[in-house]
């Protein structure tokens, strides 16, 4: 049976002391309200369902956001910590001042049709990947919070809500003659670094990161492999290199103006602490695009073009999955685009040899 006092403050609390329950307790501002919440906590003693609210109420979602930017994202990528914090910040502009346990499943929805009804700066509806990011980051969090602190949550709110959808993803391949000047043009840079990166991406099919993260421990001319330890799935893998991505990587390893200082590939000038870090070329090369009228086309694009030339080329899907480095066919289905107009030929082909 609960017990119901009032404070000297004029408020009503209540304390509930059952066998095999720890004792719980919450200050109310009306007697009422104090019965009600007895009822309902000691009813779920009785069921066996009752759940240990006190700490999910007094984290609000920004202290919690706090914590999981100290303990949890450190453990990731550079590039996801980076992602992490930047969606982190709006949601704690937004919801920062709820308690966890306050957070429904009502309240998410009505957040995730609030943000995709915004604009971005470029005056465009927010990206609906955008959306999805937060929702990951904000249901990661309400796991770990269950899981791993101990937060008196009966269940996470966010995995009852329906999540925008990711869209079809770009079909963005280069057009006759697009690569052409491309690589004409990055040829005349001042840089040929920059000329070697965008080889790189179209011959294997690696990120911009993995690209400019390579150290010369990792290539081997010899058995014409890359290693790639740290990637964006945290698997690690082994890219086989065409003969012109090859004889790239060989140019790059040459390069006569290598500092001594450094066991990076592509490098860039010392910072402020004299650390040198991988060549940043993405001013150079939203510059270049800009200037062949290609402002459509982005880097990842080349590792879309690169993937779509495998299959094209023959290769399995798990034999493009294992030089791509994505862990499911779905996710490599997004990132292949074949040509309708290459596959007539092979249909020419089919219909001749059945």
């Amino acid at each position: 049976m609960a017990t119901i006092v009032k404070t000297p403050s004029g408020t009503w609390k209540a304390v509930i002391r059952k066998t095999g329950w720890p004792t719980s307790s919450k200050t109310f501002r009306t007697k009422r309200d104090a019965e009600d919440w007895s009822r309902r906590i000691e009813d779920e003693m009785v069921r066996g369902v009752f759940i240990q609210r006190s700490s999910s109420e007094r984290m609000t979602l920004a202290m919690a956001l706090n914590r999981y930017l100290a303990e949890v994202s450190p453990t990731k990528a550079p590039k996801t910590q980076q992602s992490e914090a930047g969606s982190a910040k709006v949601l704690a502009a937004r919801l920062g001042k709820y308690s966890l346990a306050a957070l429904t499943p009502d309240i998410l929805a009505s957040y995730r049709d609030s943000r995709l009804s915004e604009r971005s700066q470029r005056g465009n509806l927010l990206s609906a990947n955008t959306v999805r990011l937060e929702l990951a980051l904000l249901s990661h969090l309400f796991n770990v919070a269950i899981k791993e602190w101990r937060m008196g949550l009966p269940f996470n709110p966010v995995m009852n809500i329906r999540k925008p959808s990711p869209g079809e993803g770009r079909d963005r391949r280069l057009a006759a003659g697009e690569e052409r000047r491309l690589m004409a043009a990055a040829a005349n840079h001042s840089n040929p670094m920059l000329s070697w990166i965008i080889r790189l991406a179209l011959e294997t099919g690696m990120r911009s990161s993995e690209i400019t993260g390579l150290r010369r421990c990792q290539i081997d001319l010899k058995r014409r492999v890359v290693r790639l330890a740290d990637t964006k799935n945290d698997s690690a893998r082994t890219v086989p290199l065409t003969k012109q991505a090859t004889d790239t990587l060989r140019l790059a390893l040459d390069n006569p103006v290598r500092p001594i200082d450094t066991d990076l590939v592509f490098f860039g000038e010392p910072g402020k602490d004299g650390l040198r870090r991988p060549y940043a070329f993405s001013k150079v090369w939203n510059e270049l695009k800009k200037e062949l009228g290609m402002s459509d086309l982005h880097f990842h694009d080349l590792r879309h073009e690169a993937v779509s030339r495998l299959v094209e080329g023959g290769l399995s899907d798990q034999e493009v999955s294992a030089i791509s480095g994505h862990k499911s066919m779905q996710m490599l289905k997004r990132y292949t685009h074949l040509r309708a107009e290459d596959l007539v030929v092979k249909l020419d082909q089919f219909k001749k040899n059945s």
